[in-house]
């Protein structure tokens, strides 16, 4: 019986389906996740990222991050402390805070591997594109709250789920790294159930506030 990487109900559909892979959706929280047989090892995975050329110096995906940045910015205090969670090996995100008087430490499974980090509470944190990568949701979820004091902020970019019809042509999914799909209705979930504050900009980003 399938269980749900997120919520761990039992209330687990056949979602879609293509010549890489298959897809479920949990009935209750509405993700859309690739069953474990069917991910990469972690092997793969990382030859993967190691192909990324993140560049801090990059103006583009300066442009791209800048999507979560300045909403993130908009919210935070003067010199807040905060953690980039899967900053990847080219952190830039933070670089970016930093320049706005931020102080932002750095942890990724791969290459910031400093699990010390996350043994401190934040004013903030941030995750871009990497909610679609964790195979357990549930627990980073639960890491993520943990990590951020009360009224702190939870800032997040990804592509979300519409529709099944969408999901079919979708690049997205393509990425074979990505094997957790969130909607909307996904953080309406969480953020109901974990009461906090809910905010979407735009198309991908996601801010979460925890209660005081």
């Amino acid at each position: 019986m399938q269980t749900c990487t997120l919520c761990h109900s039992h209330h687990v559909e056949a979602y879609f389906e293509d010549k890489h892979r298959s897809y479920v959706q949990c009935q209750v929280c509405q993700l859309v996740f690739v069953p474990a047989a069917e991910r990469l090892s972690a092997e793969r995975e990382k030859a993967f990222y190691d192909l990324h050329e993140n560049n801090p110096n990059d103006l583009g995906y300066r442009h791209f991050l800048a999507r979560l940045c300045e909403p993130m910015l908009d919210k935070l205090s003067s010199q807040s402390v905060g953690l980039d969670f899967g900053c990847g090996p080219g952190p830039t995100l933070s670089l970016m805070l930093a320049e706005s008087g931020h102080s932002v430490a750095l942890y990724d499974h791969f290459f910031y591997p400093q699990k010390e980090v996350l043994n401190t509470c934040y004013d903030f944190m941030t995750a871009s594109e990497v909610i679609e990568h964790l195979h357990d949701p549930y627990t980073v979820w639960q890491q993520w709250l943990n990590l951020v004091k009360p009224g702190g902020w939870i800032g997040l970019m990804t592509k979300l789920v519409k529709n099944v019809d969408a999901f079919a042509g979708w690049h997205y999914k393509n990425d074979l790294t990505h094997v957790s799909f969130f909607s909307r209705e996904t953080f309406q979930f969480l953020a109901e159930r974990d009461k906090l504050e809910l905010e979407f900009i735009g198309s991908d980003v996601i801010l979460l506030r925890k209660p005081q």
